[in-house]
């Protein structure tokens, strides 16, 4: 947060590296952290809270001293387990014989899709993504529309019960009462939809509607962003 400089030894000359303006500050990130009376006894800030507060204050021998006294505990702690026989099991890392490396138990190593993922956040320790499941949604749509068609068909019997006359007019034939059905779903809009009697499709089909003209917009978004970056 404070300015940085670069001194350049050979001729004395100090240069402005980086400058963080009031409009840099409001631009950036918000950090979002647990708070620190919910957090366990192993969490980073409340483990190292002594040393940290040392270091704030300028005291390196006293942060040294709160080091030497974390450490010591946890060197203790482990020689106990050793001499009971006791097995470490870490929560959220396993070892890799391999690499002979420790590895976070829930990476997720694959790319960000910004149609389907909505947010990735940590909870418990624990890497987790909010995701949209598109296909799931369209499939639930899909099956609400067959189902609207399913009801807008007619049997013959309710189609005689419906007309004037064994020969139907020409008028009967372009209305409802001619029993004539859509071919296939995809050929109709909006407006077809809403001629044919689809107006009433489920509330949950209606959101997702919505839902997905939002990613879409968010997708050009992104896309302008990306643009400008690159520029």
């Amino acid at each position: 947060d404070g300015e940085v400089h670069i001194n350049e030894l050979k001729n004395g000359n100090t240069e402005m590296f980086w400058n963080p303006t009031s409009e840099v500050r409001r631009q950036r990130l918000k950090r979002h952290i647990v708070l620190f009376e919910e957090q366990t006894d192993f969490e980073s800030e409340r483990l190292w809270q002594h040393v940290t507060s040392a270091i704030n204050k300028g005291d390196q021998h006293k942060a040294t001293q709160e080091k030497f006294v974390l450490e010591e505990e946890q060197r203790n702690a482990a020689r106990e387990r050793r001499e009971s026989g006791t097995e470490w099991k870490p929560l959220l890392f396993r070892h890799d014989a391999t690499t002979n490396e420790w590895r976070y138990k829930y990476e997720d190593l694959r790319p960000w899709d910004p149609l389907n993922d909505i947010a990735q956040f940590e909870k418990n320790g624990i890497l987790q993504t909010m995701e949209r499941h598109l296909s799931t949604r369209m499939s639930n749509h899909k099956t609400c529309i067959n189902n609207q068609i399913t009801r807008h068909k007619r049997s013959p019997k309710d189609c005689r019960r419906r007309k004037t006359s064994d020969q139907p007019s020409n008028h009967s034939q372009n209305t409802e009462s001619s029993c004539s059905t859509p071919e296939s779903v995809q050929e109709f809009s909006d407006d077809d939809g809403k001629y044919l009697g689809f107006e009433s499709l489920c509330a949950q089909c209606g959101k997702e509607m919505n839902h997905l003209k939002e990613i879409h917009s968010a997708v050009l978004s992104l896309q302008r962003a990306q643009q400008d970056i690159h520029r």
